[in-house]
This record gives structure tokens, C-alpha cells and sequence, in this order.
């Protein structure tokens, strides 16, 4: 049985004040549970749904404005269990002026079909969307890990009805 509810998130870990997950320094949580498996994955320990550990939305929430930085959900998948995440960015979205990301191996058109998964989206200011592909691995690119993904710019992209994305590396 999945732990994980509108209530709470299985977190793997946290990690404050990287920069590696999105512009500036961040506060990163990274979820369990990944249906993506992809073949040289960074994190293969977050595909376990049931890995790290149940922490309520409130907590994280109270974790999130103690840091003081921007916030990025990683995992894992944020989109694979996305409820407790939705609660979450509702919370910092109405009570803070932080950014958040999200990294996510869907593509972002998939996940604008899927109406819980586009709830999270409208609530994020970018998402770095896309399976890592490791034929396609670049160490020189900005925020992720292989060419075919990107990193996208929620509102530009909701507006535009079409995929903007932050750069081009």
C-alpha cells in the first residue's frame, strides 16, 4: 500500500541550497516512485513508490519557508503521484512569491492531457520535461541531463498554446 496521499508525499530527500535543479539556489525535494525507469537514470533508488518517507504537505510547506529559496520537485516523478504535490504548490503559490520547478519525465503535452497532472503544471513556472535518453546525454546543457528534454516555460507555453522554452544550449 502507497503511503502517499493528497495529505502527504513520499520524500526521498531534501536538498537546500543546491543549484544544479533549476536558477539560483533551491530547495529540492525529491519524491519517490518513477514509472520511467530510464535506462542511466542518476537516481534509480527513487523508482520505488514506496521508498524515503510519508512527510506531510504542511511540513514540507513549513520546511520550504524556513529555507528561504526557490523550491524544485525532483524525484523520482513528481507527476507520478501528483495530488499531495498540487496541495503543495497551491500553498507556496498562495502564501509565498517563490518559483517552483518541476522535472518530470512526461512530455509536457502529456501531461496538459492528464487533469490532475495539469493542475501541477499551471502551478509551476517551469517544467524540465522528457525521459532521460542516455544516447542523447550533454554535459554542457543547462538543467538537464539529455538533449531531448527541455525546459519549459509554463505561462509562455499555456499562453502560446505551444511549447516555449526557457533557452536553447
Amino acid at each position: 500500500m502507497i503511503e502517499s496521499s493528497i495529505n502527504s508525499i513520499r520524500i526521498l530527500d531534501i536538498k537546500y541550497g543546491t543549484s544544479v535543479d533549476g536558477i539560483g539556489l533551491r530547495t529540492s525535494l525529491y519524491s519517490a516512485g518513477c514509472e520511467n525507469r530510464c535506462v542511466g537514470c542518476h537516481n534509480p533508488q527513487s523508482w520505488d513508490e514506496n521508498g524515503g518517507e510519508a512527510i506531510a504537505v504542511e511540513e514540507l510547506f513549513d520546511r520550504i519557508v524556513d529555507a528561504d529559496m526557490n523550491v524544485t520537485f525532483t524525484g523520482g516523478d513528481p507527476m507520478f503521484h501528483p495530488e499531495g504535490f498540487i496541495l503543495l504548490a497551491q500553498m507556496i503559490k498562495q502564501h509565498t512569491d517563490k518559483t517552483i520547478w518541476c522535472y518530470t519525465g512526461y512530455r509536457f503535452e502529456d501531461l496538459l492531457a492528464h487533469p490532475l497532472r495539469r493542475k501541477l503544471v499551471e502551478l509551476c513556472d517551469v517544467v524540465v520535461d522528457g525521459r532521460y535518453v542516455e544516447s542523447e546525454r550533454d554535459l554542457s546543457l543547462r538543467f538537464r541531463g539529455s538533449r531531448n528534454q527541455r525546459v519549459i516555460d509554463v505561462a509562455a507555453s499555456l499562453k502560446a498554446d505551444s511549447v516555449v522554452t526557457l533557452f536553447e544550449d
